[in-house]
């Protein structure tokens, strides 16, 4: 990957950290994780990627957070030194619930294991 992107990924994901925690006042985006952010070769585009704690409640956060993204850019037009802030887009991170789901079926694995030998 291009350093340049790299290093405005690492900035944009601290920056839209910090911007979650203390500037936004919806009380349900707060509690959202930041796994990743990844912007287009063009500079045109980032996918900021989430988890959060509160599945039943994950559209209406998600829908929150992508309302809030035109804030959020603006706040970080002024914070980051970039000529152009992509658009964000948030999606949901599924790779944590997806390995969780491989660490149980390889725990029951082993269980019928130890139980036939």
């Amino acid at each position: 990957m291009n350093l340049k992107i790299e290093r405005l990924n690492n900035t944009l994901m601290r920056e839209i950290s910090m911007i979650l925690q203390t500037e936004i006042k919806d009380n349900d985006i707060k509690f959202v994780t930041l796994t990743a952010v990844k912007t287009t070769s063009d500079l045109s585009y980032s996918k900021v990627y989430v988890t959060c704690l509160d599945d039943e409640n994950r559209s209406k956060i998600m829908k929150a957070l992508n309302n809030a993204s035109g804030f959020i850019r603006k706040i970080l037009a002024d914070r980051v030194e970039v000529r152009h802030i992509p658009k964000l887009e948030f999606v949901f991170d599924e790779s944590i619930s997806y390995g969780q789901k491989i660490e149980e079926k390889i725990k029951e694995i082993h269980l019928e294991e130890e139980k036939k030998g």
